[in-house]
Parts: C-alpha cells; structure tokens; sequence
C-alpha cells in the first residue's frame, strides 16, 4: 500500500509540474503580438460564430479577467469586436472583423501542428489511452476540494478527540495527608 501511495505522489508531482511547464510554454507563444489563447478565442469563433464572453471563458477554461484582457488585445490589434445585442443588453458578445479572419488564413494548419508537437510522438494506442486517463482525471477532479475538505475537517475531529482522550488519561495525583486548601482563594 505504500508502495501505491508512493506512486500516486509522484505521479502528482509530475502531473502538476507538466502542468506548471505546458502554460509556461504556452505563455510565451505570441502570434503577430497575439498570445495563443487569444488566437484559440479568434479560432472558436470562426468555427463557431459570434459568442458571448462568458461562453468563450468557460469553452477555453479561462477566467473571466484573462478573457477580458484576451479580448482588449484582440479589439486594440483590430482582430475583433464586442457587441451587444439589442436584445440582450447585459451579455457582451464578441465576433471576429475580416483582420481576424486573414490572420487565421494565415496560420492555417497553426493549431493542428501545435497539437502534434505534444502528442505526435504516441501512437494510436497510447493517445486513447491518455485521453481514457485524462477524462478519469477529470471526472476525479468534480467535487474535489469539497471532498478534501471533509477530509480536512475529518482530521480535525480526530485530533480534538485525541487530544482529549490524552487529557482524560493523565494520571490523577494521588491524594495526599495534607489537608485541602481552597486554591481558589491563595492568589
């Protein structure tokens, strides 16, 4: 069983530091001065049409002050545009100008290569593999700071009831000839 514990904290360690590694790389990929999460925010919208903001933050995993930024960037350079629908005034939408368009154009096969620069060297075998560990991973991960909390609050209680029980099993002194003074009252 240690031996599996021993394990699973590796693989931790290494999953985190791949993490910390992928979005240091990934933070200095710049486009015509667009970093690559603003290009994917351009590519979604082209596949997909016109978004809300908010959509595009959860579809890209984004937090909504880096997509807000993404999007400055991307309106100051001219590749896109908010908008507000007539309609729906308190949900601002963002749509790709023709400059965003012909930026795509120019990079076209720029994701796809991006891609199998990662996971071009495994092959079919392995890749359903990682994606059967990763969607487990992800799935593990619903839920999981509640429950680590419990575990958390768990541990807690355990301690309190130890520290207690070690309380009550101090020996008592024995009682002795003197007679009993009131501590109470001796300052």
């Amino acid at each position: 069983m240690a031996d599996l514990i021993s394990q699973m904290e590796e693989i931790d360690w290494l999953f985190r530091r791949m993490v910390r590694r992928f979005v240091k790389e990934r933070d200095k990929i710049s486009v015509e001065d667009i970093a690559l999460p603003g290009l994917l925010i351009l590519r979604s919208i082209q596949l997909g049409g016109i978004q809300k903001l908010g959509d595009l933050a959860e579809q890209l995993d984004l937090t909504s002050g880096a997509i807000t930024a993404l999007c400055d960037k991307l309106e100051a350079k001219g590749f896109a545009e908010r908008r507000r629908m007539p309609d729906d005034r308190r949900n601002v939408w963002l749509d790709v100008t023709e400059e965003g368009r012909q930026l795509l154009d120019r990079y076209p096969e720029l994701g796809k290569r991006g891609v199998s620069l990662i996971f071009g060297s495994f092959n079919e075998e392995e890749l359903a593999c990682q994606r059967e560990i990763f969607e487990r991973i992800y799935a593990n991960l619903e839920g999981f700071s509640e429950r680590y909390m419990a575990m958390v609050k768990e541990y807690e209680e355990q301690l309190t009831e130890k520290t207690e029980q070690q309380a009550d099993a101090k020996p008592k002194t024995p009682p002795s000839s003197k007679p009993k003074q009131n501590y109470f009252l001796n300052y």
